[in-house]
């Protein structure tokens, strides 16, 4: 199998485990063979177990941007747009896109981790729902452990009226992943102020300049979004914002 697929296949199956509050808990009492057509029962049981498994497929989306680096990388994306006064240049189709495949390139040694120690052994039938469960959570529960804050943690282990301390396996997946999309949310905002500064001064230069020469009638940013886009060529900034990018996560 590829690697592309076994990455496809490990976050499927991890969206599967963060359906639930607890992965190893729910993975006790479900079956994958309750998501298929059988041979037996009646058409009205067919049809909700396909519509059980078409919800899962359409919430999996949601749920895989949730654990994984895209958050960051789309707010900073958005605040670079927003900095250099471009309404629809990148389109938004191109930076999703950048956004994705970064959050591959991040994420890739999780998934194959995951797909190796989990995904494979059960698709070769060796470990049980359960085990898979617990198995391909775990490189995903380690990155978010690994960027979440701990003030995030604290905050979100108070409103359940829990202790993370108290918990060997560490804090359940229902605590820990809006407390890492919190941090995400929080860092991604820090990142984007420090991309809109530069371009921020740009405009009170090119205001100041124009004001002084009683350029009255010429809109400050008919100059300033040029000069912009040409300071972000000079210093090769999509080099530099993207390497940033990936290398926040160590």
């Amino acid at each position: 199998m590829s690697r592309r697929l076994r990455v496809a296949a490990a976050c499927l199956l991890l969206s599967v485990a963060l359906l639930t509050p607890s992965a190893g808990h729910a993975a006790e009492s479900f079956d994958l063979s309750a998501l298929l057509p059988s041979s037996g029962g009646s058409m009205s049981g067919r049809m909700i177990q396909l519509l059980g498994a078409l919800t899962i497929l359409s919430i999996a989306p949601g749920l895989l941007v949730m654990a994984t680096s895209f958050t960051r990388f789309a707010i900073a994306l958005s605040f670079l747009r927003a900095g250099l006064g471009l309404q629809s240049t990148p389109a938004n189709l191109v930076m999703i896109s950048l956004a994705l495949f970064m959050t591959f390139y991040v994420m890739a040694p999780s998934a194959e981790k995951a797909w190796e120690t989990g995904g494979r052994p059960l698709v070769e039938g060796k470990i049980g729902e359960a085990e898979a469960f617990t198995r391909i959570s775990t490189p995903f529960r380690e990155f978010m452990l690994a960027n979440v804050r701990e003030k995030d943690l604290k905050l979100f282990s108070e409103l359940r009226k829990t202790d993370p301390s108290t918990m060997k396996d560490g804090p359940r997946l229902d605590i820990l992943v809006p407390a890492f999309m919190t941090s995400e949310l929080r860092r991604g905002f820090e990142i984007g102020f420090l991309i809109v500064v530069p371009f921020l001064a740009i405009d009170l230069i090119v205001a100041v300049i124009t004001m002084s020469m009683g350029m009255m009638m010429l809109p400050p940013t008919t100059i300033a979004l040029p000069a912009k886009v040409l300071f972000f060529i000079l210093i090769d900034g999509w080099n530099l914002l993207v390497g940033s990018l990936i290398r926040s996560y160590g």
